[in-house]
């Protein structure tokens, strides 16, 4: 089957939606179909349509790489031309997501986001009008359910949740027993500043212990900042550490991160918000979103306490399993059968 897989956003920056799409691709050329990939900054490795530069808008507290060349329209009509459907991540995006709902091909739409309060205005505002902005939209899945709770009942939208090659993740390597770390981009939402605070109560209980940053960089003392690092740097930081911070303080809706950790073999510990406990379950250790104290104190519990880290790293290396390539993919590949027949 020849299945164009859309990002709306900037493919050679890292991203959630741009990991998604990227892995979809490799789990389907494996399985034998056709994949091409469309969305602006297309890696020279993967196959597809380049949509071209991008541009930086704000959307959902981060600034978001969107296509903004006005030929992706016919681009991306040639392309759906000689495809037998469309995987249009979040179908709402401006440019190349709208327009592909609408190149003529069958679309499958995916909800990846958890809007803020303008993204749900947003959506009220849109909702009369939502089926003409999803054009040729044959099925809706959504990666969680906070990512489907802004859409319309009517709408129907299955959960599929993020998929991960797991034996990518898994790094033979030295585990560190004092070693935590964290990935993510130095904006507000995603915690870092709330990690560093509560690092000074950390080091003080335990001097030995390394924090490693992945995804930022500062001119400051203490951590090893690592900044913007390839996929097996972050494999190996990752298999060697003992516990994997994510204090993030909202909009996120599913929290792949989490499971690469787990994939990894380190702990997770994570704020309590509803898309990562969802997500995590049991298999993961919450604090109050923002509160230093307890991520401080929820880090030294597990520093001092092997068993305890032993007993929720198996447990996250199960739930990694469940969201395999070989899971999730799996469940896409029928689900575009269904489509097209």
């Amino acid at each position: 089957m020849r299945i164009g897989l859309v990002s709306p956003y900037d493919l050679s920056v890292p991203g959630g939606v741009q990991a998604q799409v990227l892995g979809l691709a490799a789990y389907l050329r494996d399985w034998g179909d056709d994949p091409v990939v469309i969305g602006p900054g297309l890696p020279e490795n993967v196959h597809g349509v380049d949509l071209g530069e991008s541009i930086a808008v704000p959307g959902n507290g981060s600034m978001v790489p969107i296509a903004a060349d006005p030929r992706s329209r016919r681009r991306i009509r040639a392309a759906a031309a000689e495809l037998d459907l469309l995987h249009v991540h979040e179908p709402l995006m401006p440019l190349a997501s709208l327009l592909a709902t609408h190149a003529g091909s069958p679309v499958v739409a995916t909800f990846h986001a958890s809007p803020g309060r303008v993204g749900r205005l947003g959506y009220r505002l849109t909702r009369p009008i939502l089926s003409r902005l999803l054009g040729n939209t044959r099925m809706v899945t959504a990666v969680s359910p906070a990512a489907a709770e802004v859409l319309p009942e009517r709408l129907e939208a299955r959960i599929i949740p993020n998929g991960l090659d797991v034996a990518s993740m898994r790094v033979d390597t030295a585990r560190e027993p004092a070693k935590v770390a964290f990935l993510g981009r130095d904006e507000p939402r995603k915690g870092l500043d709330i990690l560093l605070e509560a690092w000074v109560k950390i080091g003080a209980s335990r001097p030995d212990a390394e924090l490693v940053v992945m995804g930022a960089e500062r001119a400051s003392a203490g951590p090893t900042w690592l900044g913007r690092v390839d996929e097996g740097t972050k494999a190996t930081v990752l298999s060697s550490s003992s516990v994997y911070v994510a204090p993030q303080t909202g909009g996120e809706s599913f929290g792949i991160v989490l499971l690469e950790a787990m994939a990894a073999g380190a702990v997770v510990v994570a704020s309590d918000l509803q898309p990562f406990r969802d997500m995590a379950g049991d298999a993961a250790r919450f604090f109050p979103v923002g509160d230093t104290g307890a991520l401080a104190g929820a880090v030294i519990d597990l520093l001092r306490d092997a068993t305890e880290r032993d007993r929720l790293a198996a447990a996250g290396r199960r739930l990694a399993e469940d969201h395999d390539w070989g899971v999730v993919g799996g469940i896409y590949r029928e689900l575009y059968d269904e489509v097209v027949t």
